[in-house]
């Protein structure tokens, strides 16, 4: 296992610890009790993550997408969405080209 994917489970295992938990005290059970606002805060993380790497600065590109997969993760939680529903996905995509695999959605 990466060490990414290390940290990513932890991560999650914590994000879930923190289910029904006070939000007073939380970040993470306030945002899985709040759909939109995690949704939001989601947004607001990848527009940071984007302008980071539009500046070429490594470090907060870095930064910002740590913020962004945490923001991620806990939305992916919040909506009942588990990294193996994600995995599928892009298991299901694999061969296809990104063009081939776009032409192919719905508008």
């Amino acid at each position: 296992m990466s060490r990414f994917a290390e940290v990513v489970a932890r991560l999650e295992a914590v994000i879930e610890s923190r289910r029904g938990t006070d939000a007073a005290t939380s970040w993470s059970a306030k945002l899985l009790a709040d759909t939109p606002l995690a949704a939001k805060k989601l947004a607001e993380e990848a527009m940071e993550a984007a302008l980071a790497a539009v500046q070429r600065d490594k470090d907060a590109l870095a930064a910002e997408s740590a913020d962004l997969v945490y923001h991620w993760l806990v939305l992916l939680a919040a909506a009942g969405v588990s990294l193996d529903d994600v995995a599928a996905k892009l298991e299901a995509r694999e061969g296809t080209s990104g063009i081939a695999e776009k032409s192919t959605r719905n508008p």
